[in-house]
């Protein structure tokens, strides 16, 4: 089944999608050229020079087509949803199914591991559906519908974001932006010769009929581009469709909740479609349902039924026509099912110890990356419950993220405190500053170990709403307090570290939006640093086990290669020039990455809360995001 896939091999198999749909559009551009020069040649004969001139002619349009509507994407999933209508949820909303979602929402970025997206909802759409948009889940959106909040109750809503955040996780947004950008260009043809027949159709000067003609053929022959275009779509949206209901399961364990969900978009009058929105085909392979009607070999969906047996093998067409007839009476109220079925109560559950251990094995943590096992829901649920309303509320305030991200950062030391007080006071002035201190020695001086990685999750989406110039100033103030000396502790380093790489991926999604190719022997020197590093804080007071803990780490990456064990000088440094190599590994040398870096934290048989914490803080550099309280 697909959905038996790890991380690592959706990854693989989005980037074989990607490497597909290069070769689709070749093909599709070839084929448009190859009719472009027939209709040339009928016109004036198999003249060289003219059908060198239109099949370059073809190609330019082709090309600065797909090259300016990718640009005009170049800001990533909030572009997308704005084009698309789409309306910001605020922070401090009191709608109740806004509040609903952006719950919803926080839980499953917690349970995954990754930043929140921003929020958009499509108030005018009564259809039932939702899409994620991006390059990287650094500049993530995730848009739903009205009609999903007006329907859905909370588990299928659940299901919902669920199914969009396997579409972050498994490098689908990226594809499909792209594939944005190129059915754009391949459609150039049929869209030119429509503008030109609608104002060369009111024309009488002389010419005017050659235009028109001109004007049909390239219509007809873009009719050729919407056919490759609606086959490429079709053929690369499908799969990926039936790969996150597999995924969304695995995230909420609740198929029930997915297929509920399924189940109302086939049984009530507004279906998925997208009425409000002329362009929805262009999106229309981004959407959890199909949003347009298209069927057959063009459908971006797998049949409905189809996606709800797959979840409930014994659901058939017989229920499904007795769920329209019920709706039809009675359409579904979302909030109204929350409360009758319970869904409204938040139960809050103690975290575990602090100075607890958690049993793990290096395939279960390569196998929970980027895939939530059975109870990392419910877990991140009692995260977010944990963080508290008025912890949750600060991380949601523009003004408050940068003094709270940096008070994370701070360590416990005077003497390296001071120093990094004086980077911040530089930098950002005497009142930041203030408030640093004032929620480090506050709200965050007792905070449990594992509520840090979410509290700066749930912080970056207000984060990188900043101007740029702040931000960049910003990440110099993070760069200057990570790095103020050796004493920084590795996890404040590693999150300061990923704080960095989130931001500047935000700046700038298209450069970062790649799939990782290098070999592990390629990077061999930068994997031995990071271990050492690592099996070096594991056993601070203890040189020999610190040797074997990083022997051990190597002996499951590179069992043939012979790297001596050696502690940086400079480690932070060291480390700084380690990451951009590691991250650049193809996805199964990466597996073997994370699951050496287990057996280096977990060698002298127990892993604790904190170094499960610098763990996942660690897999986060490296787009590895890992769930939290990593245990079986």
């Amino acid at each position: 089944m697909a959905g038996a896939m790890n991380f690592f091999e959706r990854q693989a198999a989005a980037r074989r999608a990607s490497n597909r749909l290069v070769l689709l559009f070749a093909l599709a551009v070839i084929g448009i050229i190859a009719a472009v020069c027939v209709a040339a040649a009928a016109v004036v004969g198999p003249d060289p020079g003219v059908l060198a001139a239109a099949a370059l002619a073809t190609l330019l349009v082709i090309g600065l087509g797909s090259l300016f509507r990718i640009t005009t994407l170049r800001d990533g999933g909030s572009a997308v949803a704005q084009q698309m209508g789409g309306t910001p949820v605020p922070a401090d909303t009191t709608d109740l199914d806004l509040r609903r979602l952006r719950n919803v929402v926080e839980e499953v970025a917690i349970a995954s591991g990754v930043p929140m997206p921003q929020l958009f909802v499509l108030e005018k759409e009564a259809g039932i559906n939702a899409f994620a948009a991006g390059y990287a889940p650094a500049d993530a959106a995730v848009a739903v519908t009205r009609g999903a909040l007006d329907r859905l109750n909370r588990d299928e809503l659940q299901g919902v974001v669920a199914h969009e955040f396997s579409h972050v996780l498994n490098g689908d947004m990226r594809l499909n932006i792209r594939l944005v950008g190129v059915l754009f260009g391949i459609l150039m043809l049929s869209t030119i010769g429509r503008k030109v027949l609608q104002l060369g159709g009111r024309s009488r000067e002389r010419g005017a009929a050659a235009v028109v003609v001109a004007a049909l053929v390239a219509m007809v022959i873009g009719a050729i581009g919407l056919f490759f275009g609606r086959m490429i779509k079709a053929g690369i949206s499908r799969s990926r469709e039936m790969l996150a209901d597999a995924s969304a399961v695995q995230f909420t364990r609740q198929p029930q909740g997915l297929a509920g969900a399924l189940k109302k978009i086939a049984g009530v009058q507004e279906g998925s479609r997208l009425n409000e929105r002329a362009d929805a085909e262009e999106v229309s392979h981004m959407l959890f349902g199909d949003g347009v009607g298209l069927r057959g070999m063009f459908a971006t969906h797998p049949p409905l039924l189809q996606r709800i047996q797959a979840l409930e093998p014994g659901f058939d067409d017989a229920r499904l026509q007795q769920l329209r007839r019920q709706w039809l009476d009675v359409p579904p109220s979302g909030l109204a099912e929350d409360r009758l079925l319970g869904l409204d109560q938040v139960s809050v559950e103690p975290l575990p110890a602090s100075d607890g251990t958690l049993q793990v094995t290096p395939p279960m943590v390569s196998g929970q990356v980027a895939n939530p096992a059975t109870d990392d829901y419910r877990r991140a649920g009692r995260l977010h419950a944990g963080l508290g309303p008025a912890l949750r509320a600060l991380a949601r305030e523009r003004d408050q993220a940068m003094p709270l991200l940096l008070a994370l950062l701070l360590d416990a030391a005077a003497g390296t405190r001071s120093r990094q007080d004086s980077e911040i006071r530089a930098r950002l002035g005497e009142d930041v500053l203030a408030r640093v201190h004032e929620l480090a020695d506050g709200p965050l001086r007792e905070l449990h170990p594992l509520l840090r990685l979410p509290l700066a999750e749930l912080a970056f989406p207000v984060l990188r709403l900043r101007p740029r110039p702040e931000l960049e100033t910003f990440l110099d103030t993070v760069d200057a307090v990570i790095h103020t000396d050796a004493e920084v502790s590795l996890f404040e380093y590693c999150l300061g570290m990923l704080l960095q790489v989130q931001v500047r991926e935000s700046l700038d999604p298209r450069r970062f939006a790649r799939f990782g190719r290098r070999r592990l022997r390629d990077a061999s020197d930068a994997a031995a640093t990071l271990l050492a590093v690592v099996a070096d804080v594991g056993h601070p007071h203890d040189a020999a086990a610190a040797r074997r803990a990083y022997l051990a780490g190597m002996q499951r990456l590179l069992p043939d290669l012979h790297l001596p064990y050696a502690t940086p000088a400079e480690r932070l440094r060291a480390l700084d020039q380690a990451w951009p190599v590691l991250d650049a590994l193809d996805p199964f040398a990466k597996q073997l990455l994370v699951e050496a870096i287990t057996v280096a934290i977990g060698h002298d048989g127990r892993i604790n809360v904190a170094e499960a914490e610098l763990l996942r803080t660690i897999c986060g550099v490296l787009h590895c995001p890992l769930p939290p309280v990593l245990e079986s």
